[in-house]
């Protein structure tokens, strides 16, 4: 790692930056995804909240055995789901969480309840991304969101250099980080993006490079690629879809990653141990 220095953020108690090893990685797993078996509408957002509560108490327990810190990411397919999501996670749990959906659209007003009614120092808004458009911009800072990812994927450059090059922007683009500094975004945390798993070393290899240059804390969530690779679950043996989420984790924290996207938050049995070793 360069001599650039390390910023390490505190949000809502969680230390998250800093160089290989100064703050123990922040792992994040996801709750209400689609196609999570405990979601009955995810349209309304109705769910059983017993079996929701258990899984947060399970990464809560597994955070308290191993020493990482933890985040929770909230992601609902609606603004009406997003936010009875936000408002239960946050009376369950006092750690951060990502409010996380594919639009603006549904991420913009979910931002505002959580920050007006009390939980803006807890609430992460995911993600600006190279799609980012000025009428985000506004309404992020409209909203007074103080906390963010930045989704360094670039279309036009997949390699890790691309990474940094969405982030910087240039004469004709404007960088995401500049993005987000207009949206007034103060803590922000930099995802280097998965795609498939081919990407993994891609973005894993980018961490180094944003950190060498920008100092930001930085991760990703190579789970993605491991959830949607058919074969791993049906055709290379019982134990090779733990084998492959650990071990992708574990690959990200080797470049230096500060936080991990674990995936589905009942994997947080085969995720904490694996990135506390």
């Amino acid at each position: 790692m360069s001599e650039k220095e390390q910023r390490i953020l505190d949000i809502a108690g969680v230390k998250i930056g800093g160089r290989l090893g100064e703050c123990p990685t922040v792992l994040i797993g996801t709750i209400f995804y689609e196609g999570h078996r405990i979601v009955r509408d995810h349209k309304k957002g109705r769910f059983d909240k017993s079996a929701a509560e258990s899984l947060i108490r399970k990464q809560e327990e597994m955070s308290r055995l191993t020493g990482n810190p933890h985040i929770v990411d909230i992601f609902g397919s609606t603004c009406e789901a997003l936010i009875n999501y936000i408002d239960f996670v946050s009376d369950v749990t006092d750690v951060p969480f990502l409010v996380d959906s594919i639009s603006s659209s549904q991420r913009i007003p979910a931002m505002r309840h959580a920050i007006e009614t009390g939980l803006g120092e807890r609430a992460i808004y995911n993600s600006i991304d190279y799609s980012v458009k000025e009428d985000e911009i506004t309404a992020l800072q409209e909203t007074k969101a103080r906390s963010a990812m930045i989704l360094a994927y670039n279309p036009s450059n997949v390699w890790p250099e691309g990474r940094t090059e969405i982030l910087r922007g240039g004469e004709k683009r404007q960088g995401l980080l500049e993005a987000a500094d207009k949206a007034g975004i103060e803590n922000k945390l930099i995802d280097t993006a998965v795609l498939d798993a081919p990407s993994i070393i891609l973005a894993a290899k980018s961490i180094r490079l944003v950190k060498e240059e920008f100092g930001l804390p930085t991760g990703c969530g190579p789970s993605n690629a491991i959830t949607t690779w058919k074969n791993v679950k049906k055709g290379l043996g019982p134990y090779a879809y733990d084998v492959c989420i650990a071990t992708a984790a574990v690959l990200t924290q080797v470049e230096g990653a500060n936080f991990v996207l674990y995936g589905p938050i009942g994997l947080a049995e085969r995720a904490f141990p694996a990135c506390a070793m």
